[in-house]
């Protein structure tokens, strides 16, 4: 603490208190390399059969209710926790709800779309914008997510471990 003209003041929150404070939008971001050619790992962000196999992160299963994979189309996602992570859904004890529009598909190069949480808790309110990019690399392809606008109550060590497990799924998906 410091003394500024006879009164004490309080010491700065840290950053990611600072954040939650004024509800600054976060952005989060993940790589990683995939032995696969760039149209293969386009094609998997665009397939739903594709989607439901790799992009639940963890031991997550996913099941896809509608896909209209073009510019002003939409999905609905139900992703649902493994039974010894009852309690933990964004939308139901076990499951969380996504509804996702699809704002920009460029072939072999970029998906973008926008997420909303189905969920009651208002700390899960706003549209995160997710923004899947693939670069052809020497041996396969560079894949880059950018999400932004992440909810307050998504926490940033969770988040990127859900991006990085999508990803090896990815991965592994791809080398079959």
């Amino acid at each position: 603490m410091s003394l500024i003209a006879g009164s004490v003041a309080p010491s700065l929150p840290h950053q990611d208190d600072f954040r939650s404070i004024r509800n600054v939008p976060r952005s989060d971001t993940a790589s990683r390399s995939i032995p696969a050619p760039v149209a293969e790992v386009y094609s998997a962000f665009i397939d739903p059969e594709a989607l439901t196999s790799w992009l639940p992160p963890g031991d997550m299963i996913g099941v896809i209710e509608r896909f209209d994979p073009r510019p002003g189309g939409s999905f609905r996602m139900v992703l649902k926790y493994p039974d010894h992570f009852a309690s933990m859904g964004k939308t139901t004890s076990n499951t969380d709800v996504v509804e996702a529009r699809f704002i920009d598909l460029e072939p072999n190069e970029m998906v973008v779309f926008a997420v909303d949480f189905v969920s009651d808790d208002p700390d899960y309110e706003g549209t995160m914008i997710m923004r899947w990019a693939v670069t052809a690399i020497d041996g396969g392809s560079l894949v880059e997510i950018t999400a932004d606008n992440v909810p307050d109550a998504v926490s940033v060590d969770d988040h990127a471990a859900g991006m990085n497990s999508s990803l090896e799924k990815l991965a592994e998906y791809l080398a079959e």
